[in-house]
């Protein structure tokens, strides 16, 4: 069986070749069949930079969605993936929990997402008190048409999909979440700045009066019967660049058993 990387480099060799950076799913789908790899819907998912091939480590490109089975490589790594800010110590804390049934029985961005809830880390973290009551909203799927910028190049992608893990909403205040497993160098950046822009595309339209959008991912690692967690809130300095990402603040709990 082929790999990821596999189809992804031929994917590239072929828009090169031909002077087009933009493919589509039945491009994806042939090179997929070429390479016996198995599962084409999940070639253009890259939450991280690790995942990259070679090539376009060597040739700085990565891949952005443009909507309706289109996608793109653009030029510039860096404007796609963020790194993940170092946690100080001052910034890490031990949090006696006790540990129930279900905190350790999987690895999925739901479980991840419903530790930190649960455990009121995440109410901790982004309100700084343990009993506040935001409104939840669980995983999600929609779709919008955005317009925006990488670098010197403007993008329009037309009923992109946007995945969204977690929405809360406290005083006016909403945040989007991501789950994610293990501590990964860096993240895709669009997987928070999608949620972002369409939350601020329906403010500017009047459909929802809120003060902020904000950002924040959260990741866990598992080991020796105990997690920790990294939880990083961001926002965009402009709401029209990929790039623009700034952090607010950061912190890692780790999870003590009493």
């Amino acid at each position: 069986m082929g790999t990821k990387q596999q189809v992804i480099e031929d994917l590239f060799k072929h828009c090169r070749m031909g002077g087009n950076w933009e493919f589509s799913n039945e491009l994806v789908k042939r090179y997929s069949e070429k390479n016996e790899f198995g599962n084409p819907f999940d070639v253009t998912k890259i939450d991280n930079s690790s995942v990259l091939p070679q090539l376009l480590r060597d040739e700085d490109y990565f891949i952005v969605h443009l909507g309706e089975g289109r996608h793109r490589f653009v030029k510039g790594i860096r404007l796609g993936y963020h790194c993940f800010e170092k946690i100080e110590q001052n910034e890490t804390y031990d949090w006696k929990y006790r540990q129930s049934l279900l905190n350790e029985l999987d690895t999925s961005e739901s479980n991840i997402l419903s530790v930190a809830s649960n455990q009121r880390i995440i109410h901790d973290f982004l309100y700084e008190d343990i009993v506040a009551n935001p409104k939840v909203y669980n995983a999600r799927r929609t779709k919008a048409s955005l317009k925006y910028r990488i670098g010197n190049e403007t993008l329009s992608a037309t009923n992109v999909q946007i995945e969204i893990d977690l929405t809360l909403e406290y005083h006016g205040v909403v945040t989007v979440v991501e789950g994610k497993n293990g501590f990964p160098e860096d993240f895709a950046v669009y997987q928070i700045f999608h949620p972002f822009k369409y939350y601020t595309m329906l403010k500017h339209e009047n459909r929802l009066g809120m003060r902020q959008i904000t950002t924040c991912y959260v990741l866990r690692r598992q080991g020796q019967g105990r997690s920790t967690l990294r939880l990083y809130n961001y926002t965009f300095e402009d709401e029209n660049e990929l790039e623009s990402a700034r952090l607010l603040k950061k912190a890692q709990y780790n999870l003590i058993k009493r």
